[in-house]
């Protein structure tokens, strides 16, 4: 395809949150100029329609058209919480493995966590971090900024100098901010900037606690040579005894991280009412934390709340997707933990009812020395979308359009982005997908240098074939 300003997408089938139509898309110059609704299956019908509107463009650009193929093509996905590794740990990932396993993927808007080394604690080294993503020319990126210094838990000086159109994000995540007093200060600082605030809802006194559990379980994974990054690996020489001890400590260490992330969420959600601020829970995984979410939003409803005061949440793929109380996938390390099926259950109740805003994939690549230590996450940004398509749509009958709206729609709404959407005038950042092909995940055609994913060899539904940032093909 040639670097012609102008590009004609057609034989696809659109669906976005409101649309779901054969037709085509006219792009110029990275935004999209009109959306062609019925009917188009080949370039002269798509010159045809697109006539009016090419006739009338400021370029003088022959157009080239790329042929759908009957694929459908939606918005790109937007994506509230991802790992990059960068600076500082780049033998996990990178901004250019990070962002060509993006697009492969699907994505064209990221928003990466500043738990990296150093800290991403100051504008000058997070503007530079997405200059240098700018100029590769693959996805939007945006990088918070963490609300304390270095994470150190006590100066927030660094919010005030912020704005919300470059830095519509901040976030401790990785943890939380310990002292109450200090994320007030915080929250009432991004309140003024009209900043979100992002959290990873975690009491860290209680995360402390299960520690030793998790940590006794691994001692017994590597004594025996039972891979922690791995959850699909038969272990038949393994004594019952051992593998009784490994799943009790996680289960107790579960246990603990789950009253940690409830009484994290409550307790950020109450400080964010008096602080007037917009919180937006990560990664929310149990009932009691998901119904917390319920009840802040239907005080905002009632007009029950201080004046600013928003609350949103997004779950992940592999909490809605893996249960985690049982072996193999309690073996499966991520913070916070794989739950119950009640609280699975819960976070797809909530993404039905509209009470989650989206959902985020918490990518988090780690080297496969890493994850045999226990380093928790997965990467995720790769079988997002055919893990969301396979669970949601197949099995729960949410439609493709419900889909869209909790990946690419809603996000880009809170990042403040005209994406998310396949209309007029909003950049053209798509994907071209098969919601209906089969494959199998091996990680190692991964383009992100993480190969840990609880999906190795599982079979899902819904293909990425193409991704376009701002008209251009980038996958």
């Amino acid at each position: 395809m040639s670097d012609s300003s102008i590009l004609v997408i057609y034989n696809a089938v659109l669906v976005d949150s409101k649309l779901n139509t054969p037709g085509a898309v006219v792009v110029e110059d990275g935004k999209i100029r009109a959306v062609l609704l019925g009917e188009c299956k080949t370039a002269k019908n798509a010159l045809h329609y697109a006539s009016a509107f090419l006739s009338d463009s400021s370029s003088d650009s022959q157009p080239q058209f790329y042929d759908a193929k009957g694929l459908t093509l939606m918005p790109s996905f937007v994506d509230m919480h991802v790992h990059f590794r960068y600076p500082g740990q780049t033998q996990k990932e990178d901004l250019d493995s990070g962002l060509r396993a993006a697009v492969a993927g699907g994505y064209g808007t990221v928003v990466l966590m500043p738990n990296t080394n150093p800290v991403v604690s100051e504008k000058t080294l997070a503007k530079k971090i997405m200059d240098e993503a700018k100029s590769k020319n693959l996805a939007r990126v945006f990088q918070t900024v963490s609300v304390t210094k270095n994470f150190e838990g006590t100066d927030t000086n660094e919010i005030s100098k912020l704005s919300a159109n470059e830095f519509p994000v901040i976030s401790e995540d990785g943890r939380d901010v310990a002292s109450s007093a200090v994320m007030l200060e915080g929250m009432k600082k991004a309140a003024e900037k009209n900043i979100i605030v992002s959290c990873h809802c975690e009491d860290p006194s209680l995360a402390q606690a299960a520690r030793p559990y998790r940590e006794r379980a691994l001692g017994f994974m590597a004594h025996y040579g039972i891979p922690a990054g791995k959850v699909n690996v038969e272990t038949p020489n393994v004594p019952k005894a051992i593998n009784f001890e490994i799943d009790g400590n996680l289960t107790k260490a579960n246990s603990l991280l789950a009253l940690a992330e409830d009484t994290a969420t409550i307790r950020n959600i109450e400080i964010a009412k008096m602080a007037g601020c917009h919180v937006h829970i990560c990664h929310c995984s149990t009932k009691t934390s998901m119904d917390a979410v319920r009840r802040a939003k239907e005080d905002i409803a009632l007009g029950n709340t201080n004046d600013g005061f928003e609350c949103t949440v997004e779950v992940t793929p592999h909490h809605l997707a893996l249960v985690g109380t049982d072996a193999p996938n309690i073996r499966a390390l991520v913070n916070p933990p794989l739950r119950s099926d009640d609280d699975r259950r819960s976070i797809i109740e909530a993404l039905r009812d509209g009470t989650v805003d989206a959902i985020a994939t918490d990518h988090a690549p780690h080297t496969q020395e890493d994850k045999a230590k226990g380093s928790p996450g997965f990467s995720g940004i790769e079988t997002a979308f055919a893990v969301c398509n396979t669970i949601l749509v197949k099995k729960e009958g949410f439609s493709l359009s419900k889909l869209s709206r909790l990946m690419s729609e809603n996000p880009a709404r809170l990042l403040r982005i005209e994406s998310g959407r396949i209309k007029t005038g909003y950049n053209a950042d798509l994907v071209l997908v098969n919601p209906d092909e089969e494959w199998i995940v091996n990680s190692e055609t991964f383009r992100s240098k993480g190969k840990s994913t609880p999906f190795e060899g599982k079979r899902l539904t819904g293909k990425v074939h193409a991704t376009f940032f701002g008209g251009k093909q980038v996958f």
